[in-house]
């Protein structure tokens, strides 16, 4: 057995244990499933001891269950200081010393992960944490980068409440395949990159998940917040020790206004209109509590074309690497079926899809592969996610998004 210590804050109260509790000598306290009912019940168990563990082959049930605590505080809107006392155990860092390294990702694992990382910058752990979750998440981009962009999207599309955490790993992912896939850049600045991409709004991440869920207009100092986040983000990664500079200036200048080809800016600032563009593009496919989410036609057009009206150059590149119609949307066939996009095609509007609404406007049960490069099944609209009224099974889904031997070479 092999133990590691938990603090006694991370212990749910009124809810059972995911794992068992044990003292140093691997005595059994309390067994899994057992029902904590008071702070003074979990005091008198825990008696005159030091210190309390799990066993290592159960922490990743018990750090489930100690994010999922956390992140009920904060939608909760608790007052900070009892947010702070929930303190993270030395165990949560062990494993993150290796990737995981299964072929499957937990991606509701991952948005809860990269919540609590962007939450807490100048953490002793943040560094780490974050290299560890963007190196997993640049092995899946690798690996199946249209299974990555299914998941991501279908995620943006959905529940707001992560939203600042799914948000910065879709615009980075989407970075990712358009810079090492389309431009070919080096392996470093790639990295670069997908680093400022997940960082871009960390001085702002709370404030980001408020507005949305904000039904309101912004308050004046909200709309100061936002226009100074960028040199804010910068202050916070540097006293958490980040010096990489193009990481750095492209987080400073990712909100920058200004067309034109990127062979005209600094190396920094060609990786900031990269995140710019992606930026618009994800954030559009979003819902707020306060509007609807838009076309992936309109998201992609407000990507595609700059502040002049003109092609944007890094605008042009997104669309080529993830596709007009990206995996995770959904389109609407000449057929008159519905069906949602799982692979990228050979060009930006022919994807693969799989049907999941048959021309009778039936569900089909299972889904249906169709090539929307065929004539009979091409794409005549896009479909916004709240007007597909079918349940669909997300895990088979997924499988229909593993690279074959028949898909588009880059």
């Amino acid at each position: 057995m092999n133990l590691v210590p938990v603090s006694i804050d991370s212990i749910l109260i009124k809810q059972p244990l995911p794992c068992a509790l044990r003292d140093g000598s691997g005595v059994l306290l309390a067994s899994q499933g057992f029902l904590v009912n008071s702070r003074q019940e979990l005091e008198q168990m825990v008696g005159k001891r030091d210190q309390i563990y799990i066993d290592a082959d159960q922490s990743d049930s018990f750090q489930r269950g100690y994010m999922n605590r956390l992140n009920n505080l904060v939608m909760e809107d608790r007052e900070l200081g009892q947010i702070a006392k929930t303190q993270i155990s030395p165990y949560d860092f062990k494993r993150s010393e290796e990737p995981d390294t299964t072929d499957e990702p937990d991606w509701l694992d991952l948005q809860i992960q990269m919540n609590q990382v962007l939450r807490h910058p100048l953490a002793d752990t943040f560094v780490p944490r974050l290299e560890r979750l963007q190196a997993e998440l640049d092995r899946h981009c690798l690996s199946n980068p249209d299974g990555t962009l299914f998941a991501l999207i279908q995620l943006s599309c959905g529940d707001v409440r992560h939203y600042s955490a799914t948000h910065a790993m879709l615009v980075s992912v989407m970075c990712c395949v358009a810079a090492r896939d389309v431009l070919k850049w080096p392996v470093a600045q790639v990295q670069s990159l997908c680093k400022a991409a997940l960082t871009m709004n960390i001085s702002m991440t709370e404030l980001q998940d408020r507005l949305a869920m904000q039904k309101t207009a912004l308050t004046p100092e909200q709309s100061k917040r936002i226009e100074s986040h960028a040199a804010g983000s910068v202050d916070l990664l540097q006293q958490a020790g980040i010096t990489d500079r193009l990481w750095l200036e492209s987080v400073l200048f990712h909100h920058n206004a200004t067309p034109g080809p990127l062979a005209q800016r600094s190396e920094g600032k060609r990786l900031a209109r990269m995140i710019q563009r992606a930026d618009m593009f994800a954030a559009r496919l979003s819902p707020r509590a306060s509007r609807q989410a838009d076309a992936p036609a309109l998201a992609m057009q407000a990507c595609y074309f700059d502040e002049n009206k003109e092609i944007d150059e890094a605008g042009a590149v997104i669309i080529k690497a993830v596709g007009i119609y990206s995996p995770g949307t959904f389109v609407r066939l000449s057929t008159n079926e519905v069906a949602v996009v799982v692979k990228r095609g050979l060009n930006t509007t022919t994807p693969k899809v799989a049907v999941l609404v048959n021309r009778q406007g039936m569900p089909t049960g299972e889904p249906i592969l169709r090539d929307t490069s065929q004539s009979e099944f091409r794409i005549v609209a896009s479909v916004l996610q709240r007007d597909v009224k079918v349940s669909h099974n997300l895990e088979r889904l997924m499988a229909l998004t593993k690279p074959t031997k028949s898909d588009r070479p880059w």
